[in-house]
């Protein structure tokens, strides 16, 4: 299991002192030491007063605040989680993430999602009935503007005009592709196009506020693996190829009892499926975000350990009989 973490710039419990560079590259180093493999931010061009009033967020502009931290760290990806593509030219899109890619040296995890917000498809003149159709556009005319720069790409709202002279991306043949969604057709995309799929572990209610179908658990996670499974054998391709990001259970690093339930719910997730975790930084203070950094390596350490002594798990439904995936410890 790798783990990631999601900087806190501006959820509604977060100090204004997160609001600045310093915080973002403090915290970043921080966690590239304490064993995080990436740092993310999600994506927000434009969130209404009404939805961040009624517990939603805003956020830097994660390809900025990204460059950011990679100008302060040496081997930490850089995650967009989830840059909201269907509001975004392609070519746009390919020029911010070919930036970053190329400058971090090919540090560069592109999180991509369909986004969710009415209001701020609105904001942006975009159509959100539009959404599904403009999300698998882009992601195709994403793809072949990273493998083949120079061809010439027409969509339905933009058409390059001849021989084109754009960089390509540091790693080959692009840098990871990772789809969110929790549908049928976020499956389809994933097989289609990626190598990661971050899905949403939530009730119906979550589920419906976001817009996506509900995954109310680790069982029925489990059941959307093996989903997953069936799409890629489709094209064939394996689950083996495919990181498979959920968010972390919450935990308090100073409480044992918090601790060890943490671990019981994360060998769950990573039987299920998971190979990666995001964990949601303390954003109270940036001494707040450090302590719970530091805190969480022993968890991670903790975690690779007890993975060292388990059976290998198959990925999917094993993971609802625990005996049955992981050795006791």
């Amino acid at each position: 299991m790798k783990f990631t973490l999601e900087y806190p710039s501006d959820v509604p419990d977060a100090h204004p002192s997160m609001l600045t560079g310093s915080a973002l590259a403090q915290i970043s180093r921080r966690a590239e030491m304490r064993g995080f493999e990436a740092v993310c931010l999600a994506d927000h061009p434009a969130p209404s007063a009404k939805w961040f009033r009624n517990g939603g967020h805003d956020t830097f502009e994660p390809v900025v605040a990204l460059a950011f931290a990679a100008a302060a760290t040496t081997s930490l990806k850089l995650m967009t989680n989830l840059l909201v593509l269907p509001v975004r030219n392609p070519y746009l899109a390919a020029k911010e993430l070919t930036t970053l890619d190329t400058l971090s040296g090919g540090r560069l995890i592109a999180g991509v999602g369909a986004g969710y917000l009415r209001s701020e498809f609105a904001a942006l003149g975009v159509e959100f009935v539009r959404r599904p159709e403009l999300f698998d556009e882009a992601l195709g005319a994403l793809s072949s503007i990273w493998r083949d720069p120079s061809t010439p790409v027409v969509g339905t709202d933009f058409a390059a005009i001849g021989e084109m002279r754009l960089q390509s991306p540091v790693q080959t043949p692009h840098p990871p592709l990772w789809i969110g969604g929790n549908s049928r057709a976020a499956r389809r995309r994933v097989a289609t196009f990626g190598s990661g799929w971050c899905p949403v572990i939530a009730d119906a209610g979550v589920s419906a506020s976001i817009r996506t179908q509900a995954i109310d658990g680790v069982a029925a996670f489990a059941a959307t693996v093996d989903a997953l499974a069936a799409e890629l054998t489709k094209v064939d391709r394996s689950l083996s190829e495919i990181d498979i990001q959920v968010e972390a259970p919450p935990v308090d690093v100073a409480d044992d009892e918090s601790i060890a339930r943490w671990h019981v719910e994360v060998d769950h997730l990573r039987a299920a499926g998971a190979t990666w975790l995001c964990v949601h930084a303390d954003a109270r203070s940036v001494a707040a975000a450090e302590d719970f950094v530091d805190g969480y390596e022993a968890l991670i350490a903790r975690h690779r350990s007890r993975c060292l002594l388990a059976t290998p798990a198959s990925r999917g439904s094993d993971a609802m009989n625990p005996q049955k995936s992981l050795t006791p410890l």
